[in-house]
Parts: structure tokens; C-alpha cells; sequence
């Protein structure tokens, strides 16, 4: 039977340097995740699950194991990411006017940066990914978070309320609020929601790529992609929206991120 990760806390704070290796191996993904649905940008996710994961280790012995190792992990992650910006991701943020006028510009009818059709549906799923998160960055960071924890994560209210440290009761106002946002936004602009939208993934696949905002060479992979949609016409558009956002990608943090961990904390 594999050891609990609280046990493993109690031996990391005895000075075992294997059992803290073990920690971190268990939750850099956790954090990674959080950190890239938040930021957005791959960049600004791997600097704050590195900060991140270096506060967990500096607060361990501050654990009193009176919930789960992996809800006070949340509850540091969730502090640092609502008052840590990222470069990038604070630089993307703008209205929602904004960006419905990002989403009108570029529409192509024809994709010319490959005919390859298995290329094309990966790079359709980039768009969507894009397109989507950088939705939730016109939110201000606690209402991004909370429909973060609740939608994409699927964190019921009492849960994610222990996390963010408010009331069950403040935090599902906030996300209906949010949620309201998000589905009158993709029900005017998304043609996945709306079939009657003229927008598309594949019809922005050349803009984004001719603009440097997507690199077709450096795309998640189709494995990552853990739901597929298939909607009908019998569910409205509040549950296309969240069904969008359920199939975001979960990915494993990159290797840097650990290496540079053991190195700094001298786990070699």
C-alpha cells in the first residue's frame, strides 16, 4: 500500500529528503495545472509552480494535518496565483469588448498552413484551448478562480470555499456571476455554442499562427485532451460552455520544473 502524502509530510519534516522528493513529485502537476489554467501562458505557469512549490516546502512544518495535504496545497496556490500576475497573462488580459473584437479578426475559410487533416483537428484543439482560457483572463482573478475551481476543476462549493477561504454562499454568487459572463460571452461569439456564430477553430488557425500568437510547433498533445465533446441540441448553451472547459487539457509539469526543485534543495 502506497504511503498517504501525510505521511510522507511528517517524514519530510523530520529532515527525510526522500519523502520531500516524493511531495513534490505528487503535487508539481497539481500546481502546474492551477497555475497554466490561471496564467494561460506556459511561461508565466512554470514561474509560479516554481515559487509555489518552493512556499509549500519553506511552510511545511506550518501543515497541522487538520484537512488534507492537498487542500492546503490549493490554499497556498490559490493565495499566490490571485496575487502574483503573470508577465504575460496580465498583458493579454483586456474587456470582454475587447476581446470579441480579437475573436472577429482573422477568419479564414481555408486553413493554408497544412492540409494534413489529423495536424488540422490538433491545431483546431490548440485554438480552442487558446481561445477559451484567454476568455477567463477578462475576469478579474478571483471570479477567474472561482470559476477555475468549480467549472474546470469540478470543486463543489464547500470545498473550494475551505480553499479560497470565503463563504460557501459568497463563492456560488461569484460563480453564477462568472458563469453568466462566460455563457453570454460564447453564446454571442462561439460557434461551438452557437452554430448560428459564424467563429470556428479551424477558421483561426492561420491567423493565430501568422500573428505569433500560436506556435504550431510547440502544441499539447492529443493525450492530454481528457474529454471529447459531443454536443446535441437538448442541452443549453450554460452546459456547452462548461462542457468547453472541462475537456482543458491536464498536463504533467515539465521535467525543468523538478530538476531546478532538487537542485535548490540540494535532493541529489
Amino acid at each position: 500500500m502506497s504511503e498517504t502524502l501525510e505521511g510522507l509530510v511528517v517524514k519530510a519534516n523530520s529532515g527525510d529528503k526522500k519523502a520531500l522528493e516524493k511531495i513534490l513529485v505528487e503535487i508539481q502537476d497539481l500546481v502546474y495545472n492551477l497555475s497554466i489554467k490561471m496564467l494561460l501562458f506556459r511561461e508565466d505557469a512554470n514561474d509560479a509552480t516554481q515559487e509555489i512549490l518552493i512556499k509549500i516546502v519553506t511552510h511545511l512544518s506550518t501543515f497541522n494535518h487538520q484537512s488534507q495535504f492537498k487542500t492546503w496545497v490549493y490554499r497556498i496556490a490559490t493565495n499566490y496565483l490571485l496575487t502574483q500576475k503573470g508577465k504575460k497573462s496580465k498583458e493579454y488580459s483586456v474587456s470582454f469588448d475587447e476581446y470579441a473584437n480579437q475573436i472577429d479578426a482573422g477568419l479564414s475559410d481555408n486553413v493554408n498552413y497544412t492540409q494534413n487533416e489529423g495536424e488540422i483537428a490538433l491545431l483546431e484543439k490548440e485554438v480552442m484551448f487558446g481561445c477559451t482560457q484567454g476568455l477567463l483572463l477578462c475576469l478579474n482573478e478571483e471570479d477567474r478562480m472561482i470559476y477555475i475551481m468549480s467549472v474546470v476543476l469540478e470543486f463543489n462549493s464547500t470545498e473550494a470555499s475551505k480553499i479560497l477561504d470565503i463563504t460557501p454562499e459568497n463563492f456560488r454568487k461569484k460563480l453564477s456571476r462568472s458563469k453568466t459572463k462566460i455563457k453570454n460571452f460564447m453564446s454571442n461569439k462561439c460557434g461551438l455554442v452557437n452554430k448560428n456564430n459564424p467563429c470556428r477553430c479551424k477558421r483561426k488557425i492561420d491567423f493565430l499562427i501568422d500573428n505569433k500568437i500560436m506556435n504550431p510547433n510547440n502544441l499539447m498533445e492529443e493525450k492530454y485532451y481528457h474529454r471529447t465533446i459531443d454536443f446535441t441540441d437538448k442541452i443549453g448553451d450554460l452546459q456547452k460552455t462548461m462542457a468547453i472547459y472541462q475537456t482543458a487539457p491536464k498536463m504533467p509539469a515539465p521535467d525543468t520544473i523538478l530538476k531546478e526543485m532538487k537542485k535548490a534543495l540540494r535532493l541529489n
